[in-house]
């Protein structure tokens, strides 16, 4: 029977279906779990999908409406019975379909919105706990006013600036100088509404003032507390935190997946999708911004406060995200000599980005530093300080792109490198992003061979007690770590990634695609099939590894040091992966483990300082214009660095904090060839 490709987002899983597959069916088959309650009688709509249309080089497909069965009776008898749920989400009858219903018969990229997924996306960004003086940028003030009269007919504007002069001065307590009523700005909007506002309020209002210089917001009667949100736009997942601007305190944390997913699962891959499709751009700037609006509201009713009340947002993202969101053409990002649009720090007005917050208030993106070092990792430094630090510390940001900043007070440098999905669940072949049924952890016993693994969503170990059976779907990043080094420090595989063919284990075997290593049997899983570490999949994560490893490697030979003081870990990924096992397969460079810190989503605490602390943001806009950037394309030694990296832990570095996880371990022959070149 004739098979086709179909590529589920944002779980990123992918196979071949038999061709007259529901779409439902093949997303079961390949762990997807997909809302319904109907029986697939196309009545319950809850398992709508949206099919992408175009050319997806990234995957090799062309995907279309065509390539699934027509729309059916049932199925268009249920969506035009809803014709505001479609208008709404901006969805169109063929482009949204019933995935019980939709036949596969051709290749075809499925969106699978987070209303229809029966297993939610775990998105690991909270909020951490840290000291942040708070002086915001927003603040309020209470201002009384004697009605104008006859005799002293001063315009709105002008009785509101001298008395917020009176009302700033007494605020202040005389410690600074004062402005001058005449140097305030008022914004547009807020100025149309300013009259009824004052009058119907008689006179006395609390006025919401930016930079202690624009007033953006005149409310009648006295308000205390201001509020704003913080966000980490991740090429995988957004995170949200809204927070009282007066105390400091977090009231709400929102995140989902990054819906841009669907056109890539990496940066270079979005900005090819821009490039090559005529709305490509447009596409990717509004997915980010509904999802933004998503995540505001969510935090708004978590919170109990409106929308409207929301003065400021600080955002952060990689140098990709960044112009997506500004809507801003990354075409150049992606083209040599790989030049952003601009570097500094951005404030622009939220109406100017059509975020349902206050119309008048503003948004702050911190500056970006290199062409793939972007606002993020400005945000991580704010956050970790190195740029205060006697020692020289590594800060890693792991993810599809991996950004990485090393130095001290006295000099920083950075670079990045895409690791691409790998270390994220995508191009393994059972590879899946964080979720209940992915195994979050492996062991292997050195001695029988045997596995032993943590999923999502079950406590304990699958060896401990019998709930496991079942419940198995795929493998999440951490786990992917925990099983290359296990096969590597278990002997399975050699230094070079390489399956031993000659062991005494049912496990190690031959699969369609070549050797592999079963880690759940099929009767352990929920999807009917055994699930492997490929040697496919092995060679995915060396890809990955030399990428990071010789990023870190090459700015230690550009600062004269054989290996950092510290090291820390920043995002999701990097929270979760096993320092050790991440060592053990070179990953990261050679420290000792105590010295090896993971610190959450630094990036999303950094904006969080940024929204806090106004002083915070000429700090960063001062050091990252000081941080010098090294593109590893233009280094002459990358390509060697690159092939001593893809061993275990590495061709010929010796790796001595973990040297007793490898005690029989041998010079590799080939290493001096690399070297010598």
């Amino acid at each position: 029977m004739k098979k086709h490709n179909i590529i589920l987002q944002p779980s990123g899983r992918r196979g071949q279906v038999d061709e007259g597959t529901s779409v439902r069916s093949a997303a079961r088959e390949l762990g997807v779990e997909i809302e319904s309650i109907c029986a697939e009688n196309a009545t319950c709509g809850k398992c709508m999908v949206l099919v992408e249309a175009g050319r997806f080089e990234k995957y090799n497909i062309e995907s279309s409406q065509e390539n699934l069965s027509p729309v059916g009776t049932e199925e268009r008898a249920y969506l035009e019975r809803r014709p505001k749920l479609l208008k709404d989400k901006g969805w169109e009858i063929g482009q949204v379909r019933l995935s019980c219903q939709a036949k596969i018969c051709g290749d075809v990229l499925i969106n699978v919105p987070e209303e229809s997924r029966g297993n939610k996306q775990i998105v690991r960004k909270s909020a951490s706990n840290r000291e942040i003086e708070v002086k915001p940028a927003i603040r309020k003030y209470l201002v009384s006013m004697s009605p104008p009269t006859l005799e002293r007919p001063v315009a709105d504007w002008e009785r509101l600036a001298k008395g917020l002069e009176t009302s700033m001065g007494l605020v202040r307590g005389g410690e600074e100088k004062l402005p001058r009523w005449y140097d305030f700005e008022i914004d547009y909007a807020c100025l149309r509404a300013l009259a009824k506002t004052l009058r119907d309020a008689k006179w006395n209002v609390t006025v919401t003032v930016r930079n202690d210089k624009e007033v953006i917001a005149v409310q009648a009667g006295y308000h205390e507390d201001s509020y704003g949100a913080a966000v980490d736009i991740g090429s995988t997942t957004v995170a949200l935190y809204l927070c009282n601007l007066r105390t400091g305190e977090v009231l709400a944390s929102e995140s989902e997946m990054n819906p841009q997913i669907v056109y890539g699962e990496d940066v270079m891959s979005r900005i090819q999708y821009a490039i090559d499709q005529p709305d490509g751009l447009e596409k990717l700037h509004k997915a980010i911004i509904a999802t933004l609006n998503k995540l505001l509201s969510q935090a708004a009713h978590t919170a109990k406060i409106r929308l409207y009340d929301i003065h400021e947002m600080v955002l952060v993202g990689n140098s990709t995200m960044h112009h997506v969101l500004l809507n801003l053409h990354p075409k150049d990002l992606g083209l040599a000599p790989f030049v952003p649009t601009i570097h500094k720090s951005v404030d622009i007005k939220t109406r100017e980005l059509g975020l349902h917050i206050n119309p008048s208030g503003n948004i702050h993106i911190l500056p970006t530093i290199a062409s793939f070092v972007g606002a993020d990792t400005s945000a991580v430094i704010l956050a970790e300080e190195p740029h205060k630090q006697d020692e020289n510390w590594l800060l890693i940001d792991v993810g599809t792109n991996a950004e990485l900043v090393l130095g001290n007070r006295k000099r920083l440098v950075c670079t990045s490198t895409p690791t691409g999905p790998a270390l994220e669940g995508a191009h393994v072949e059972y590879g899946m992003r964080a979720a209940p049924g992915a195994m979050e952890r492996v062991h292997i016993d050195e001695t029988t061979l045997e596995p032993k693994y943590k999923v999502i969503g079950v406590n304990g170990w699958n060896t401990e007690h019998a709930e496991f059976t079942g419940q198995v779907k795929g493998i999440c990043g951490s786990a992917i770590i925990d099983s290359v080094a296990e096969l590597f420090r278990a002997g399975i595989v050699d230094s070079r990634g390489k399956f031993k063919k000659d062991l005494d284990s049912k496990r190690v075997r031959q699969g369609e695609s070549g050797w592999e290593y079963v880690i759940a049997w099929k009767e352990e899983t929920s999807i009917g099939r055994d699930i492997p570490i490929t040697q496919q999949d092995v060679r995915q994560i060396q890809l990955a590894k030399a990428a990071l490893f010789t990023a870190a490697r090459t700015l230690l030979k550009r600062m004269d040091l054989q290996s950092p003081d510290k090291i820390i870990l920043a995002g999701g990924f990097g929270s979760y992966i096993d320092k050790e096992k991440a060592m053990l397969i070179g990953l990261i460079p050679d420290c000792e483990l105590d010295k090896v810190y993971a610190v959450g989503n630094a990036a999303g605490d950094g904006a969080r300082i940024a929204l806090l602390n106004i002083e915070k943001r000429r700090e960063i806009d001062a050091v990252t214009r000081k941080v010098e950037r090294f593109e590893l394309p233009t280094d002459p030694e990358f390509q060697n660095q690159f092939m001593l990296a893809t061993s275990f832990p590495h061709m010929s570095e010796p790796f001595e904090h973990i040297a007793q996880l490898i005690p029989n371990r041998k010079a590799d022959p080939l290493a001096k060839n690399f070297m010598s070149k």
